[in-house]
Formats: structure tokens, C-alpha cells, sequence
């Protein structure tokens, strides 16, 4: 089945829908039951549609299978095919590794180490202690696979064929470590986009699928950031988007030409910016608090700011209406052309994962392994249910053919063991 649906892309581009009437042209061989990237197909956080995955599930109800993880870190899982991949970091044996698994069984297939010792690296303070060595997820364009690690002091991408071989790896640039490094690559057209921002200065770069070869770079300021790039159809074009070291930018994801940036954002970003065709949204918080609406067609305007927190978890974007998950355990939804906050409800805990929507249901986990059901629903906070499956959460979830993937956490004899989950009916 999987070759056959291969046959069927060659040579020609998969487009994800991202507001109705857009697509960005991704030419990749993914299918709709596929999680290939960060964030999911259109890289927004909305799921494929025509999906029913579980609403209800526990240690007991609607666990298919369970795997242990070597080593620890944040990255979500890679869905692809027959298959699921992810990016670990063993701190024993000082290894980077790139997993993969049965999506069906939970069997692993193979392993692949592709950095191996360079666990310390330069720093002008120490690290959050929460952060991890693999924070990246994973992007496939259906043929090869592409991970970011900090490694040795500087940023690396790989590339790996989806049997575990390395076929190459680029250095981006020297990387001083103040919180940690997560930005996680995009596809685009032949490109593989990644990014590092840093006090040693930061990069944007696009670079060829097949070789590695840097097609094009541009330099960032010396500050800390860790969003990861977005590609987005904003303003009736296809515009890369990141936020963070005091600007946001906009730059043409083939060539890396600027297309617009202004002073805005704040220092440190970690959210990956949404878009509801109009306007760029995006959230920080250091030293500023944020959430503001940039209105993406050069003019430099700004529709409206306010001091809401909304550091780590990733915004969604619905029918002209934003749904958060704050770092402080709450929902909130707002009004995309104004700002205005429709309703809040406090759900619990503490968030670094990001909200899923499918269909009509955002899926929001929490560090304690509670994860909220509830309504995107523009008027009021409609609740569905909660389910507890972990006691540690920082990777956002992969959702697709009716399959949520996650990646949580137990304390067993005083260590932290990661698994890796698949909830099913």
C-alpha cells in the first residue's frame, strides 16, 4: 500500500490546506494519516481531518502499546506510514539518536546513533535544567528523514534514510547554550529550513533535501530564541515566519529574501507563529509577556498586543478565533481581529506541550500527564473530558488516523523513564 501510494505522489506536490483556499506547496510523499512534521501537515496543529481518536483512555483503557526510550527528551513523535520516529538523547553513553518503531506493534525497528559523545558544550550560564539534548522533532518529506541537535557547541542537521543511514550533515553554526535548543526543521518545496538563535549569533538557513549543500543563509542577532521557522500562506503568499530576538520577519522560504520584518515580538519565543491569512500571531514571554497580531503585508502595522503569557505552548488558529493553552494551566480564546478575549477556564498544572485540534476537539497536555478535552468553541469553554496517562509531559502530542502518539514519562528507582504511546480504540 505504502509503495503504491508512493507511485501515485512521484513527481508531483502534496499541498496542505492551511486556511480554506490555500495550500503551501511542500511537494513531499505524505499521506493524510500521516503526523510528517512539527506541529502536523499544514505545521498549524490541526489534524487531518475525518479522524476519531479516542476521547477517553488511562493505564487500562485504550493503551495499544507502550515502548520504553532510551535517554530522555522533548521532540514529538514522527508518523510516517507503517512507521513512527523520534529523537532521543542517551546522557549515559553520551549518544544522539534517531528511533524508529512499528506504528501497529510498538516494535522497534531500528536504531540510528548519529552524534556520538559533544554532550558538553560552551555556555555563559547553565542550562535549564528541564531542557533536553533532543528537543527537536523530527521532519520526513516520505524519503528521508531530517533532525536537528545541538551538538559540541554548534547546531547540526541531519539527514537519514528512513532504513537509519546517515546520509548527511550540515553544521549551521556555533550555538551558546542559555536555556536549551529545540527549533525543529520545515520542508519546503526542495529545501530542509532550520534555524539556531543565540548570543553567538543566530542563522536562518535553507538548505538542499538531497545534498546538504546551504542554498541560502542569513545571520540573526546575538540574543537567545527557540521557536522553529514557520511556513505559512499569509497575505496570498507563501511567507517563512519567526519570531523572536526583538523582531518578527518574514522572509521568502525559497531564497531567503526578506519580505518584511519589523521591531516587535520579545527577546526569547518559543511558540512557532499561526496565521489566520491576514495576520502573523505570536506569543513570547521574556522579558515581555505577549500575544499580538501582525498584520503580514509589509505595512509594518500591528492590530493589537496585550501581556498575555503564552511562552512554550504553540497557539491555534480557528475560524478567525485563537485558542491557548497558557503556561499556567489556562485555556483561553480570543478574537482574531480585535483581540478581545472571549472566555478562560482554568484547567490545572503546569503546560510546555501544545493544544492538538481534531476536528472540532483541541487535545491540551499538561507536564503532570493530565491531558484536557475540550470544545473549540468561540463562545464559551465546553468540556469533554480528562485523561491521566504519565506523571511528566513536554512533547506535544502526534494525532492521525484516529492514533493520538505520545511521548511520557514515570520516575522508576529514582531515574526518569521515558515511553513511547500509542492510544487507540
Amino acid at each position: 500500500m505504502r509503495v503504491l501510494l508512493f507511485v501515485l505522489l512521484v513527481l508531483t506536490s502534496v499541498e496542505f490546506p492551511l486556511v480554506k483556499g490555500q495550500a503551501i506547496d511542500r511537494r513531499v510523499e505524505v499521506g493524510e494519516s500521516d503526523w510528517p512534521w512539527w506541529r502536523g501537515p499544514n505545521g498549524d496543529g490541526i489534524a487531518s481531518p475525518d479522524q476519531s481518536p479516542p476521547t477517553k483512555w488511562s493505564e487500562t483503557d485504550n493503551l495499544r502499546w507502550r515502548v520504553a526510550i532510551p535517554g530522555r527528551g522533548h521532540g514529538s513523535p514522527t508518523v510516517l506510514g507503517e512507521r513512527v520516529f523520534l529523537a532521543t538523547a542517551d546522557h549515559d553513553l553520551e549518544r544522539q539518536l534517531v528511533l524508529c518503531f512499528d506504528r501497529n506493534t510498538g516494535k522497534t525497528l531500528w536504531q540510528a546513533v548519529v552524534h556520538e559523545g559533544g554532550f558538553k558544550n560552551k555556555s555563559p550560564r547553565t542550562a535549564n535544567e528541564r531542557a533536553s539534548l533532543a528537543s527537536a522533532t523530527i521532519a520526513t518529506d516520505g524519503n528521508r528523514l531530517f533532525v536537528n541537535f545541538l551538538n559540541d557547541s554548534a547546531v547540526w542537521v541531519s539527514a537519514l534514510s528512513l532504513d537509519g543511514t546517515i546520509l548527511w550533515q550540515q553544521n549551521i553554526g556555533e550555538y551558546l547554550v542559555h536555556q536549551g535548543y529545540g527549533s525543529s526543521p520545515a520542508i519546503y518545496q526542495h529545501l530542509v529550513i532550520v534555524s539556531s538563535d543565540s548570543h553567538a549569533g543566530g542563522a536562518i538557513a535553507g538548505l538542499n533535501r538531497e545534498t546538504g549543500n546551504i542554498e541560502w543563509l542569513r545571520r540573526r542577532p546575538e540574543m537567545p530564541n527557540y521557536t522553529s521557522p514557520a511556513i505559512l500562506k499569509v497575505n496570498g503568499r507563501d511567507q517563512l515566519l519567526l519570531s523572536g530576538c526583538e523582531l518578527v520577519t518574514s522572509l521568502d522560504p525559497l531564497t531567503g529574501e526578506e519580505l518584511w520584518e519589523i521591531d516587535g515580538a520579545t527577546t526569547e519565543c518559543v511558540t512557532t507563529a499561526v496565521t489566520d491569512g491576514t495576520h502573523v500571531f505570536t506569543s513570547g514571554g521574556y522579558p515581555k509577556n505577549h500575544i499580538a497580531a501582525v498584520v503580514a503585508d509589509g505595512s509594518g502595522k500591528v492590530a493589537w498586543e496585550n501581556g498575555t503569557r503564552a511562552y512554550v505552548p504553540s497557539m491555534l488558529q480557528v475560524n478567525g478565533f485563537l485558542f491557548v493553552t497558557l503556561d499556567a494551566g489556562v485555556a483561553s480564546c480570543f478574537r482574531c481581529d480585535d483581540g478581545q478575549e472571549v472566555w478562560k477556564a482554568r484547567l490545572g498544572g503546569t503546560f510546555s506541550s501544545s493544544p492538538v485540534l481534531v476536528n472540532d476537539t483541541i487535545y491540551a497536555t499538561n507536564e503532570e500527564g493530565t491531558t484536557f478535552l475540550f470544545k473549540a468553541d468561540p463562545e464559551k469553554y465546553v468540556p469533554i473530558s480528562e485523561n491521566q496517562l504519565g506523571l511528566s509531559v513536554y512533547a506535544t502530542p502526534a494525532i492521525c488516523g484516529g492514533q493520538i502518539f505520545m511521548r511520557v514519562a514515570q520516575m522508576e528507582q529514582d531515574r526518569r523513564q521515558e515511553y513511547l504511546v500509542c492510544i487507540a480504540e
